[in-house]
């Protein structure tokens, strides 16, 4: 795997968290709400889907292709996984769920261990050619999140916020 050079395009990560568009919260409520349940034992398919409808609601036809069981277990296994690789790797497992919609499933369920892979993250932080796979989050992605989180102050979540909240106004404004 070749080195990645990560280049953080924004220069304020609190200021950027506070751009997150408060729609989007109540999504992330939603969402974080499915995950308590989850976490509380409700290993449910309508848990999951709460949840793959805040990353991404074109996933959840394939994840309807996943039967109870096949849902209940992976996210169980999930949960209990010691090591970020082998969370990802039972979620991947399941149909329609790749390395971006299982960063955001793991997110949900603890948003202090981990944090959202996705093009606009990946463009914030100047690697928007960056394959979002299973190895680039656990070796890369991850790591350098963490680190610059721990350096700004702020949590996991609040940074994602803010990278998701650069990279959408740059879309919406063509430069930053």
């Amino acid at each position: 795997m070749r080195s990645v050079a990560f280049n953080l395009q924004l220069t304020d990560i609190q200021y950027w968290a506070t751009q997150y568009p408060t729609e989007d919260l109540k999504n992330d409520e939603k969402a974080f709400a499915a995950a308590s349940r989850i976490r509380g034992g409700d290993c449910s398919r309508s848990n999951l889907e709460e949840i793959a409808a805040w990353k991404s609601e074109r996933r959840l036809a394939l994840i309807s292709d996943n039967s109870d069981s096949e849902i209940a277990d992976a996210l169980r296994l999930a949960l209990c996984a010691r090591e970020p690789r082998s969370a990802l790797a039972v979620l991947t497992g399941l149909r329609g769920v790749g390395t971006p919609m299982a960063s955001a499933i793991l997110t949900a369920l603890d948003q202090e261990k981990y944090t959202v892979i996705d093009f606009r993250a990946l463009e914030a932080l100047g690697v928007a050619d960056a394959d979002a796979s299973l190895e680039f989050y656990v070796r890369h992605y991850l790591p350098e999140c963490k680190r610059l989180a721990s350096e700004a102050g702020v949590s996991l979540r609040n940074l994602d916020r803010a990278l998701w909240a650069w990279s959408k106004r740059k879309g919406q404004t063509g430069q930053m």
